[in-house]
């Protein structure tokens, strides 16, 4: 009886993840209005905005316009094929990382150097690595799967691929897109079946590493002091998190009401963008935040929930693209929202899927889309049909 109820017309005629899907548009377009309301007075008064509040808007919708685009695209390329072509995407996203470093040619921005300008807007590598490093380390994982076991000829290599990437991203600095890149590599590689014990000295390595680079960076551990208490120098390296806290604080239960935040008037630094999550709990409150989470949680799940299938259909590799993926996403919201409260040391990293970034945007369309072209094709293949 299970098997006929799940063979009804009205099942048959669901072709994809319709949950995973509203999710991601609604926080697609929850982003959008959201990040209209956090940019309106930075806007306003900027004088290369030319003064016009709506800039970030239209710029934003632009962006988002280009990233459905490019996921619809996406949606119709087998996962074959992406697959085939990992290598070279990771290839060409580590000859971006490089040449944004080349001086008169990336653009420096507060001290960093993250941006390709392409005249009409700016491209930040690190972003597009993300997505290839999810593909690249699928890929590689099923390529060595009958020798996950051994140190040498599974781990070492991929190793050094990514020690390659991380020393790109920390010459940038881009110390919050290292970790989430490294997460996808090793979160990638464990589910493959990479060995307990040589995963737990990885991780162990990594910490270690991780502590190493704060203690010989100034400015990383002004970083960490200041979020260990952001009020001892509240007008310095504590000024953005301590006004994130004002703005979770101001927020309450219900919020402030949409358009009505006083901190993103001047006050909180990057509100479109790293802090757009603070500015979501001054004016939806803490029943609009707990909204964001919850629809970041059923995305996750669902990017897991698919991969698991495709493990029942014996297919490895969308399989951990697909887990890859929702490591993508769960550990960059939580790092961000962690951040917005003061969970964890502040980082550049937006919330994805909502922030302000061109880059960001298009990377998070494309990879839900591939995430929706997994789930397709693992559909076809209950129904008996061919990819």
């Amino acid at each position: 009886m299970m098997i006929g109820a799940l063979d009804t017309p009205r099942r048959q005629v669901a072709e994809i993840d319709y949950a995973l899907l509203w999710s991601v548009l609604i926080l697609l377009f929850a982003g959008l209005v959201m990040v209209y309301s956090a940019s309106i007075a930075t806007a306003e008064g900027g004088r290369f905005t030319g003064h016009q509040p709506a800039y970030y808007l239209v710029r934003h919708g632009i962006f988002l316009c280009i990233g459905l685009v490019a996921a619809a695209v996406a949606f119709q390329v087998p996962l074959s094929l992406w697959q085939k072509n990992a290598p070279y995407l990771f290839m060409i996203g580590v000859v971006l990382l490089a040449i944004v470093l080349i001086p008169g040619i990336g653009r420096d921005v507060n001290g960093a150097r993250r941006w390709l300008p392409l005249g009409f807007a700016n491209l930040q590598p690190s972003e597009l690595m993300k997505l290839f490093a999810a593909l690249y380390a699928a890929d590689y994982t099923v390529r060595k799967i009958n020798v996950m076991h051994d140190l040498k000829q599974a781990f070492l290599p991929m190793f050094g691929a990514m020690a390659i990437v991380g020393m790109l991203l920390l010459k940038e600095p881009d110390f919050g897109a290292f970790v989430v890149i490294i997460s996808i590599s090793i979160g990638i590689l464990f589910l493959g079946g990479l060995k307990a014990r040589l995963f737990a000295l990885l991780v162990i390595g990594l910490l270690i590493a991780f502590a190493l680079l704060i203690i010989v960076s100034p400015y990383r551990r002004d970083r960490i002091f200041g979020f260990m208490d952001p009020w001892a120098d509240a007008f310095g390296r504590g000024y953005q998190l301590s006004h994130s806290l004002i703005a979770f604080g101001r927020g309450e239960l219900f919020g402030v009401g949409l358009g009505g935040s006083l901190e993103k008037l001047f006050y909180l630094p990057e509100a479109h963008t790293d802090f757009l999550l603070a500015v979501i709990a001054e004016e939806l409150g803490f029943f609009g935040v707990l909204a964001v989470i919850g629809l970041f949680a059923l995305v996750v799940q669902r990017a897991f929930a698919i991969g698991r299938q495709c493990v029942q259909l014996d297919r490895l590799y969308p399989a951990l693209v697909a887990m890859g993926l929702g490591i993508w996403i769960g550990v960059q919201s939580f790092i961000n929202m962690g951040v917005n409260m003061g969970l964890l040391p502040t980082k550049g990293l937006t919330l994805p899927l909502m922030s302000f970034g061109g880059s960001g945007i298009l990377a998070n369309c494309v990879a839900m889309a591939i995430l929706l072209r997994v789930d397709w094709e693992n559909r076809q293949l209950m129904r008996g049909g061919k990819l």
